[in-house]
C-alpha cells in the first residue's frame, strides 16, 4: 500500500525523464477530499510524461482508487518529451507536462488525430539548491547562473571564482537533468534565453535522487529541480534565492502564487486527450482530481492554484467534456 509519503520518495527515482510506470493502489492517507466518483467504474487509464508532475497524478489516482478499486491507473515518468510522444502516438490517455507542448509536438498529435486540451494543475518554484558547507552563494543572479550554464561556459568556467570574483576559488560542480526534461528545457530556456541551450559538461541524470547526492557530496555543487524534491531535502540541501532585478527571493509558495519569484516560476500541467475524456472511467477521474486539487496538491507537497487558477482549471474541464 502506497501512502502519499511513498509516491513522492517513488516519483523522486525520475528526474522528469526515462522510468518505469506504477500502479496506483487504494490507500493513500491524504486529508478527506470532495466529489467522490460513482460506483462501478472499471478499466484502465494510462498517463505518462513529466517525472515532476507525476508525484501529483500519482497521489490523485491514489485517492481516486479508494472510490474506484477496480480502475487500474498506470503512471510513468518518461519525462515530458517521452510522454508527449507517446501521448502524440495514441499510448496514452493523459501527458504531464512541466513546460507547454511544443509546435512540433501538436503537429504529431494533429498527426495521428490526437485532439487534446491544456490544463494547469499546480505552480512549481524550480528550485536552484546548493550544499549545506556552501556559505557564499544564498543569493543568485539570473547573469550569474547563466554564466555557469550557458554553452560558452563549458571547458571555462570551472570554478566559482569564475562565476563572480568574490565567491572562493572552489571547484564548481553542476548536476541537472537531462536534455528530454522539461526542467532542463524551462530552466535553459529562462535562464540562457533558449530551450535546450546548455553547457554538456555537466552531471545529467533522470533521477532527482542523483542530483541530489551530487551536490551534497560536492562542496562546489550546485544543482536545479522542482520545489518538492527540494522540500523532500530540505535538511540535506540550500535554496538559493533568485535576484531577477528586484532582489533576492527564495523560492516558496507564496512567492510561486503571487509572481516574485521569477524566472523560475513555473505551471505544470496535464494533456487529457478529447478521446479518452468520452470514457466514464477517464472522465470520472478528472472530475475528481480537478474537485480536490489543491487538497491533492498539498498533501503531496505541490504548490496548490490560486483562487482564480483554480476557477479556470474547472472551466476548462468543463469545456473539454463538453467538446
Amino acid at each position: 500500500m502506497l501512502t502519499i509519503a511513498g509516491v513522492l520518495s517513488l516519483a523522486a527515482c525520475g528526474g522528469d525523464g526515462g522510468g518505469t510506470g506504477t500502479n496506483a493502489e487504494p490507500g493513500a492517507t491524504a486529508a478527506a477530499t470532495e466529489g467522490s466518483a460513482p460506483a462501478a467504474l472499471s478499466g484502465e487509464i494510462k498517463i505518462d510524461g513529466s517525472s515532476t508532475v507525476a508525484p501529483l497524478t500519482q497521489a490523485a489516482s491514489e485517492l481516486f482508487g479508494e472510490d474506484q478499486p477496480t480502475v487500474k491507473i498506470a503512471v510513468g515518468t518518461s519525462g515530458t518529451g517521452g510522454g508527449f510522444e507517446k501521448f502524440c502516438a495514441g499510448e496514452t490517455d493523459i501527458s504531464d507536462a512541466s513546460r507547454p507542448i511544443k509546435d512540433e509536438e501538436k503537429a504529431a498529435c494533429t498527426a495521428k488525430g490526437i485532439n487534446f486540451s491544456e490544463l494547469t494543475v499546480a505552480t512549481d518554484a524550480l528550485t536552484v539548491v546548493v550544499p549545506k558547507e556552501n556559505t557564499w552563494a544564498s543569493c543568485l543572479t539570473v547573469d550569474q547562473l547563466k554564466k555557469m550554464w550557458e554553452p560558452a561556459a563549458e571547458g571555462k568556467v570551472m570554478s566559482w571564482k569564475d562565476v563572480d570574483g568574490k565567491f572562493p576559488d572552489e571547484p564548481l560542480k553542476l548536476y541537472g537533468p537531462g536534455t528530454d526534461s522539461g526542467t532542463f528545457d524551462y530552466f535553459t530556456g529562462e535562464v540562457n534565453g533558449e530551450e535546450g541551450a546548455s553547457r554538456k559538461d555537466y552531471s545529467p541524470s533522470e533521477n532527482d535522487n542523483d542530483i541530489v547526492t551530487g551536490v551534497v557530496g560536492a562542496k562546489g555543487g550546485l544543482g536545479y529541480f522542482g520545489f518538492t524534491y527540494f522540500e523532500e531535502n530540505a535538511d540535506k540541501l540550500t535554496a538559493v534565492q533568485i535576484d531577477s532585478g528586484s532582489g533576492c527571493v527564495a523560492p516558496s509558495v507564496e512567492a510561486a502564487q503571487n509572481g516574485t519569484y521569477t524566472p523560475l516560476a513555473r505551471p505544470l500541467f496535464i494533456y487529457p486527450s478529447t478521446a479518452a475524456v468520452k470514457r466514464p472511467e477517464v472522465a470520472s477521474f478528472l472530475d475528481y482530481f480537478v474537485t480536490n486539487i489543491n487538497t491533492i496538491a498539498k498533501d503531496a507537497k505541490f504548490i496548490p492554484l490560486n483562487a482564480e487558477q483554480e476557477a479556470k482549471l474547472k472551466s476548462d474541464l468543463t469545456a473539454l467534456k463538453a467538446s
